[in-house]
């Protein structure tokens, strides 16, 4: 299974998807709170895959991702969003995001799109 950081400026969101990660086996290695707490520890644990929000205080997600596929171009990063517009996701992907999530997160997606994206 997948050694995760989770990135999501809500403390409840990120426990909501450390429960359904660790329940599907996976280890969440640590949490970050803003973009750029995300950036440092993933230079420090180098996780599997990274689960990030969009819309965050100090440095959104987007440009997260672009930080540290610039650091990591192999990284795995699922971009997770409440807000799904089509614009916002295809700058994720075109910043190096390999899926996308919607909240509320439902476990199956959650669990099938991580999957998904480790097997890659």
């Amino acid at each position: 299974m997948a050694n995760i950081l989770v990135v999501d400026d809500a403390a409840f969101l990120r426990m909501m998807l450390k429960l359904i990660l660790i329940e599907a086996g996976h280890e969440v290695v640590a949490e970050a709170s803003n973009g750029l707490e995300a950036m440092t520890i993933y230079k420090q644990v180098k996780p599997d895959l990274v689960t990030m929000d969009i819309t965050m205080p100090e440095m959104d997600g987007i440009t997260a991702v672009r930080g540290i596929i610039d650091y990591d171009p192999t990284a795995r990063i699922v971009m997770c969003s409440a807000v799904a517009q089509k614009k916002m996701i295809m700058e994720s992907f075109a910043a190096g995001a390999k899926d996308f999530l919607v909240k509320p997160f439902h476990k199956d997606r959650v669990t099938e799109t991580i999957a998904k994206v480790m097997s890659r």
